[in-house]
């Protein structure tokens, strides 16, 4: 009799089990088909700066086919369904003042190499249409994102230069303030605020990448940072690698007023998988990642999110979501929790797709704008490693900048002088 029992019970069990693992299955099935529909765009991955710390940038010595290090190579890819990344060219904030172009550069060469060293994995993109281009060849679309506005040295020239070499977001400020924009250590209080969010240059920033086309990222900025850029912008504004602050009151994350005020500017928050802003503490899982996406599409609908994983730029991710290749799992949740199939598509690629095409939109609206030359006050910059070349000396001892006729004759002076010596 008990024996009985007992088979039945195991009998009940399995079957139980056998449901719940074939419902699960259906779930990652439906995952795959509308990931092999819709590209997977994430926002943000640090690949390029392991390339760095690990082999100094000699992509010679590295197989991004075997590379077992990272969370991040080319099988990791192809199982997580990857259809576009944006690489972060990323250097910290202690190479400001000092060689933060010169390593960004660098940073942004060995993604361009990455794309040469394994052009049947990789396309570089600069557009929408390209990121649907490599879609359609089984490509991952290598897009481009400067993290960290202490990487242009305060230079609106080195910002259009970046943009040139395929720079497609500039994250406002990493965990430093720069000479015109607050970070987001000022909201925890353990950094005194320098500008109230932006400075005036840090407005010009804002003027000057919405006539390039280049995304503005307010991950890592101040609220009032991400308060003026929303009053300012054009475009719509991206959140590369942020979460829902209602979920987890990290200053990293991003309040409900500020995402209802991201839908009014049909932009993006792409949701960070690091554990401490997904529930504030070293663990967490899936479920956890899936309540941000989930509070976000509450607050702000489902068109204002994405995926921002912030792969190999953490140290703690949730259980299932080691590496790039889990990445299946959220989508297979998101369905678990009802989201439609627009809902996913939308989160997966499509509003990065339509934020990207807006913005392109601006720009071409934009086109007949000429740039914007006038440089940040020296005063703003002033440092034993900075020259002053270009400025000039005030009556009252004060240095500005030389206005272009003032440069031509200053010229014409010195070509005077040198005749006549």
């Amino acid at each position: 009799m008990l024996f009985n029992v007992i088979s039945a019970v195991c009998l009940s069990l399995w079957v139980s089990s056998c449901v719940v693992n074939s419902a699960e299955d259906l779930y990652m099935t439906r995952a795959l088909k509308l990931m092999s529909e819709t590209p997977l765009i994430d926002g943000h991955n640090d690949l390029p700066w392991q390339l760095r710390k690990q082999f100094n940038n000699e992509l010679n010595k590295v197989d991004l086919h075997t590379l077992n290090s990272t969370h991040t190579n080319i099988k990791k890819i192809k199982d997580g369904r990857l259809g576009a990344q944006f690489w972060s060219a990323y250097v910290p904030c202690e190479t400001q003042y000092k060689d933060a172009v010169r390593q960004t550069l660098e940073q942004i060469d060995v993604v361009h190499r990455m794309c040469q060293k394994y052009p049947d994995d990789f396309m570089f993109a600069t557009s929408s249409d390209d990121i649907n281009n490599a879609f359609k060849m089984n490509k991952t679309a290598s897009l481009i994102g400067v993290e960290g506005g202490h990487s242009i040295d305060s230079s609106l020239g080195t910002l259009r230069t970046m943009y040139h070499l395929g720079v497609r977001y500039l994250t406002l400020t990493h965990s430093c303030n720069t000479p015109w924009a607050d970070n987001w250590l000022v909201d925890s209080g353990s950094e005194p605020s320098e500008h109230n969010g932006l400075s005036p240059f840090g407005k010009q920033l804002v003027v000057e990448m919405n006539r390039l086309g280049m995304l503005i990222d307010l991950a890592h900025v101040t609220v009032a940072g991400m308060n003026q850029v929303l009053d300012m912008s054009k475009a719509p504004v991206i959140f590369s690698h942020s979460s829902a602050y209602t979920i987890c009151p990290h200053k990293r994350n991003v309040p409900d007023d500020v995402l209802r005020r991201v839908k009014e500017k049909r932009g993006i928050v792409m949701v960070n998988f690091y554990n401490d802003y997904v529930t504030c503490s070293k663990i967490a899982k899936i479920s956890d990642v899936a309540d941000h996406f989930d509070h976000i599409k509450k607050v702000g609908g489902a068109d204002i999110v994405g995926f921002g994983g912030d792969y190999d730029g953490v140290t703690r991710l949730p259980e299932g979501l080691e590496d790039v290749s889990k990445v299946p799992n959220v989508v297979a949740e998101l369905l678990r929790r009802n989201w439609t199939d627009v809902e996913v598509k939308a989160a997966l690629g499509n509003n990065l797709l339509r934020v990207l095409s807006e913005a392109e939109k601006v720009r071409d609206d934009l086109k007949d704008t000429e740039p914007d030359d006038v440089p940040i006050p020296y005063d703003e910059v002033k440092n034993t490693c900075r020259t002053s070349y270009g400025y000039q000396i005030s009556e009252s001892g004060a240095i500005r900048p030389l206005s272009s006729v003032a440069l031509v004759l200053t010229l014409i002076l010195q070509a005077a002088v040198m005749l006549t010596a």
